[in-house]
Order: structure tokens, then C-alpha cells, then sequence
């Protein structure tokens, strides 16, 4: 993409209410825009990220063997009355028809998968059985700030699993941890995301959060060193210690943290009011066994970028980059815009990700543009590099520059 044509607008300077870092750099590197508190527009770059991350998470949840719906975002209040959540669930924005028909702007969608389940499963052959989904949600948050980290319209990626049995449903919430750990490692963050300990409610005695560690955190968490596991206050102040090895409470190191995932086990808490059963092998009616497991993908990408930055800017981890490569023109001579040109067109020929700063602007300013967008290779065309025989190249993480021949770039950026 030639970044003369593309919607690229930067700022010097963060805007005034950017209460953190994530929401800072992506504002100022033209990645997000702020319509009100807790609504956020997407762009042209900041989707392309949103866009990886979620195909990322996609890769992972087909592979437990999921299949992807879309459900609706607007739910009739009855679905709600039938859970005994719509009077209890104080985020949920309500909303009338001019039929004065009530309806709910979906924050979470139990009440929606369950009774569309009924419609797969009969028998215990049609089970287990792995929906999901990847979906805006609305929350009425009392407090919607930190940018990404806390809104009140986002992204949820939220899978249901359907079992016979709690011991299926063991199995595949093993399986889920694992995936989640994929997850979190390809979106560069597995480093610093761990695996959390949280009430389990009615059914199970622990749920798990993901939590990444980060002083933008909400969160306090108490991490074991020992077992690599953290545990959430109020499990701590229940149980005063690791669940892991019985590590005492004091003896555990205490970290702020985003949560950027969560993983359930419902039991029949949702299967029961809607009736949905299966007939085991002796034909017997059994409730199904659910559980739910949800990632924020764009909770996810400010995660990210208040683990991933300096000084200048963000850092992407290049699964994820909007582009792979910064290709940046130096030059008003014309055989070296030929040269950055040709250069352009063979890295897209050859599949790369690039964006080109053909634009007039000074060298200076595409630097400083080009450290806070964030991308994980600068090339740079200019008459001293083009008289040093090359192009210069440079990781977003390094500060030395080095001069490589067009070939070797070619064949370094495609692969």
C-alpha cells in the first residue's frame, strides 16, 4: 500500500484524555479514533490488526474443532426472563421497540446458543458439539475507560462447548487452555499472559482467567513463581493460597494485569431453563453440560501494545503487523524513486506485506512516523544508501541500521 493513498493521519501529540499508553500510541499512529467514552472506530490500520488477531484466534478454535456462527446482537427480553438475568445483569443496555417490545444489546450470548443448540442436539451422537463465534458485544460499563481495555461496544470471540457428561466436558477444557496458550504466544504476548485462577460459581470450584501482566492493569493478581500460575484477589482472599502448591498468600508476588480471556464451566446453568437435553444410550433424557470460553480480540490488541512499545512508538510482533514492512523513499532523484518503485512492486509480487512512504514529507517526520506506527522492518531507499550499493534495513527493535543488497531484501522480506 502506497501510503500517499492510504488514510494514514498522525499526531504529535496524544490526545487529552488518553488515560493510558496502549490508547496513546494507537491514537497517535492513526490506528484508532474515539467517537465517545468506550467507542472506538477501527482504522484502515488499526483493522488490519483487529483483522489478524481475530483470523488468528479463528486458526486456533477450528483446530479444537469449533465451527463459527454469527449470532444476533439484538436478543428479546424472554430469552433474558428465562435465565433470571435480565433483572440481575446490570451491563446489559435495554432497549424498546417502537412495538414497545423489549430486547437486550447482547453483552454475552448463553441465553441466545443454548435454545439454538436445541435445534443440533437429540442424542448423545450429536455430541460434543463446539460453537462459536466472533462478535460485538455491548456493555453498559459504568466506568468505560483505558482505551481499548475497557469499552462499552467490542469484539468478543465467544466459543460453547456441548458435552454428555462433566468428564467430556474436563477433557476439552484441557484441550481450550492449551489453545489459549497458542493464542496468546502467537499474538506476542504468551511471555507475559498467564493462566488464573477465579471463582468457579455453582458448578466447578476454579473458572481461569488470562491475565497479562502490565502496570496499565486493572487487575491485581498474585502470580506463583513456582507453578507459573496466578490467582485472582478475591480467590486469594479465599484461599489465602497457590491451589498449585499450597504456597502461601504472602510468599506470592503481587502484579497489576489486563484480563484478555476467560474460560468457564457451566454445567447445565443454561441447558436447564431451556430445556436442552440429549437421550443417552439407554434413551434416557440428560441436561447437556456446557462450557463457555471467551478472548476480547480488540482487548487483545491494546494488550498488546502496552506490552510492545518504547520511547518512539509501538512494537508489533510481526504476526500481527499491519504491514510487515515500512518501505520509506528517501530521494527526489528519479532513478532512485525508480529503484524504491521497482523494489515496491517486487515485494508485492513475491506476497509481502508493505507499505510504501512515497509521500513528500522530510526525513525526520517519516522516521518519527514510521517508529510509531510501529512495523517490524524499515527499508529505507535514498541516495546514500543507493551509493552504498543497497537499501537500508532495520527491525523496529534495533537502532543500528544496516545496508543489504535489493536481492537479499527480496528474498529476506518474502519469506
Amino acid at each position: 500500500m502506497k501510503q500517499s493513498q492510504y488514510k494514514i493521519k498522525t499526531l504529535k501529540e496524544a490526545p487529552k484524555d488518553a488515560d493510558n499508553v496502549s490508547t496513546a500510541l494507537l491514537s497517535r499512529a492513526g490506528f484508532i479514533d474515539k467517537l465517545a467514552a468506550g467507542i472506538y472506530t477501527f482504522l484502515p490500520l488499526g483493522y488490519r490488526v483487529l483483522r489478524k488477531i481475530e483470523n488468528i484466534i479463528r486458526e486456533e478454535m477450528d483446530a479444537l474443532g469449533g465451527q463459527e456462527i454469527l449470532m444476533p446482537a439484538l436478543h428479546p427480553k424472554e430469552n433474558w426472563e428465562k435465565t433470571g438475568r435480565w433483572g440481575s445483569l446490570d451491563v446489559i443496555f435495554k432497549v424498546k421497540s417502537r412495538a414497545s417490545q423489549d430486547y437486550a444489546l447482547g453483552s454475552t450470548h448463553e441465553e441466545i446458543v443454548a435454545p439454538l443448540a436445541k435445534g443440533f442436539i437429540n442424542s448423545y451422537r450429536d455430541l460434543p458439539l463446539y460453537l462459536y463465534q466472533i462478535q460485538t458485544k455491548f456493555r453498559d460499563e459504568p466506568r468505560a475507560k483505558s482505551g481499548l481495555l475497557r469499552t462499552r461496544e467490542f469484539s468478543m470471540k465467544d466459543l460453547y462447548s456441548f458435552h454428555t457428561d462433566e468428564n467430556d466436558l474436563d477433557r476439552f477444557y484441557e484441550k481450550a487452555q492449551k489453545a489459549y496458550d497458542k493464542i496468546y504466544k502467537r499474538v506476542g504476548i504468551g511471555k507475559e499472559t498467564f493462566k488464573t485462577y477465579a471463582g468457579g460459581g455453582s458448578f466447578s470450584k476454579y473458572s481461569h482467567e488470562y491475565q497479562t501482566l502490565t502496570s496499565a492493569g486493572e487487575d491485581e493478581i498474585y502470580f506463583c513463581e513456582k507453578c507459573q500460575v496466578a490467582i485472582n484477589r478475591e480467590i486469594i482472599d479465599e484461599e489465602k493460597k497457590c491451589p498449585e502448591c499450597s504456597a502461601v498468600k504472602d510468599k506470592l508476588a503481587v502484579y497489576k494485569a489486563i484480563e484478555v480471556g476467560n474460560i468457564f464451566k457451566l454445567g447445565t446453568k443454561f441447558s436447564h431453563p431451556f430445556e436442552l437435553s440429549y437421550l443417552d444410550k439407554n434413551g434416557q433424557k440428560q441436561e447437556v453440560v456446557m462450557g463457555c470460553y471467551g478472548i476480547g480480540p480488540s482487548r487483545v490488541l491494546g494488550a498488546v501494545v502496552e506490552v510492545r512499545h518504547d520511547e518512539r512508538g509501538i512494537i508489533w510482533p510481526e504476526e500481527i503487523a499491519p504491514f510487515k514492512i515500512h518501505l520509506i523513499l528517501l530521494s527526489r532523484e528519479a532513478k532512485v524513486k525508480k529503484l524504491a518503485d521497482k523494489l515496491y512492486d517486487d515485494l508485492i509480487k513475491e506476497g509481502a506485506e508493505v507499505l510504501y512512504d512515497d509521500t513528500d514529507d522530510t526525513a525526520g517526520v517519516k522516521f518519527a512516523n514510521s517508529d510509531l506506527i510501529g512495523l517490524p522492518y524499515r527499508v529505507v531507499v535514498s541516495d546514500k544508501t543507493v551509493e552504498k550499493g543497497g537499501v537500508g534495513l532495520k527491525k523496529r527493535r534495533d537502532s543500528a541500521e544496516k545496508i543489504v543488497k535489493v536481492k537479499e531484501i527480496i528474498k529476506l522480506m518474502a519469506k
